[in-house]
């Protein structure tokens, strides 16, 4: 074994130790010749919390509360994506300050800490929330203080702002496409809606029946929705067993799932008996469930961990350095590390902070280090994206079973309004 304390290894030591100071006062003397390029009272004339040297953004996810479980990734995934940046030298030579604010799955909450962010805090973008609910409470407020979110989550569309880019799916992405392949694949005429009760499940339950009954010519036999939080599940598995569904269509998101997965293996509902397709358990929930209580169930992303593409690769193997070993990624995930790269190459591309500016430039914005492959941004705000289905597998990993083409946004499908 080399003698650690040998001049050789002293000596290659330091070299390593100079090449990395020259390389990091090289990156610094070229943000700051970045920044003189773009002084501040030419890229910040709305006041934001933008200096010489730095630019402050919000962080607006829960980090408390039943959907804790779902959104931790998304708070890693953009802190990631910013020291990324950072490390690069920022966006337009300064470095990228995060003000964090917990949304404690409280929507009345989310709308105060995003009023705070923008109002107080003059942050040149917020990245965040999960539910439609949260976005639904913090909407009003971008708008009339003329922010800029980045909404990473799959969502039930039908909607489309101006201060707002969709880094997720949109329904005609996510239900349609899953529902289309689950009917071809399973043969399935009838189906059994679940979902937890809020905006985004039940309007996608609603488009997920509409086109069930018009397009697919099938049956639902139930439907039911649950709240936020809830853990008991028994009577609505005792109903799903009698009706004998070809397949049940879930939403229920956050905490619940664990108890929902967990009751259905209990009482003997497994996918050798059952076929199941759910919206909303990615990597991420299936830390807390247990690979074991959802595996060969199949789950409707654009994303998922097991992707085998350079991408992808870098990326996992980023998030795990920075996370540890046994962390994991979900849909939801990625799409919260695309919008702080989204926003920077808006940014640069506009040559402002300014949030108009920005909004302009995001048009037709094309990603070529997306983790999913490739990305742009629609005039509609949202990404062209496939859809893919993928298969739980008992280490708590999806086996993707279907991919489609790129498909369009289409937040206003024609019917299912």
């Amino acid at each position: 074994m080399s003698n650690p304390s040998s001049p050789a290894i002293k000596s290659a030591r330091r070299r390593q130790v100079l090449i990395g100071l020259a390389a990091a006062t090289a990156m610094a003397s070229h943000a700051v010749v970045f920044a003189q390029q773009f002084p501040t009272a030419k890229v910040n004339t709305t006041k934001l919390a933008v200096t010489d040297t730095e630019v402050t953004v919000g962080q607006l996810h829960s980090a408390s509360g039943t959907m804790a479980i779902s959104e931790t990734g998304s708070i890693q995934a953009e802190r990631l994506a910013i020291d990324q940046i950072n490390a690069m030298g920022g966006v337009l030579g300064r470095k990228i300050k995060i003000i964090q604010e917990d949304g404690a799955s409280d929507w009345p909450t989310f709308a105060e800490k995003s009023k705070k962010l923008l109002v107080s805090d003059k942050v040149a973008a917020v990245f965040g929330c999960w539910t439609s609910a949260s976005r639904k409470a913090v909407l009003p407020v971008f708008e009339k203080e003329n922010g800029l979110l980045y909404y990473p989550t799959f969502y039930e569309g039908l909607e489309q702002s101006k201060n707002v880019i969709y880094t997720g799916q949109e329904a005609t992405q996510q239900i349609l496409a899953g529902l289309d392949w689950i009917a071809k694949e399973k043969k399935a005429k009838t189906f059994y809606l679940v979902g937890s009760d809020y905006i985004w499940p039940r309007t996608s339950m609603k488009i997920a029946r509409k086109h069930i009954e018009t397009v697919l010519k099938g049956q639902v036999v139930g439907e039911d929705y649950y709240p936020l939080g809830n853990t008991q599940f028994g009577s609505l598995i005792n109903k799903m067993k009698l009706k004998k569904a070809d397949v049940i269509f879930s939403a229920v998101v956050g905490g619940s799932n664990v108890a929902f997965y967990k009751q259905l293996k209990a009482a003997g509902v497994t996918a050798d008996k059952q076929t199941l397709l759910t919206l909303s358990v990615t990597e991420d929930e299936m830390l807390g469930i247990g690979g074991e209580n959802v595996e060969g169930f199949y789950a409707s992303m654009k994303y998922f961990q097991s992707l085998d593409n350079p991408n992808n690769k870098k990326f996992v193997a980023d998030f795990k350095a920075k996370y540890g070993p046994g962390a994991v990624v979900g849909d939801v995930t990625q799409a919260a590390y695309l919008g702080p790269w989204l926003w920077k190459a808006a940014v640069e591309k506009a040559g402002s902070f300014d949030v108009d500016k920005v909004v302009a430039a995001s048009k037709d914005i094309e990603l070529n280090i997306a983790p999913e492959g490739y990305v742009k941004v629609h005039p509609n705000h949202h990404l062209w994206s496939k859809t893919r289905i993928g298969q739980a597998q008992k280490d708590g990993q999806f086996k993707v079973v279907y991919e489609s083409g790129l498909i369009e946004p289409n937040p206003f499908p024609k019917g299912y309004q």
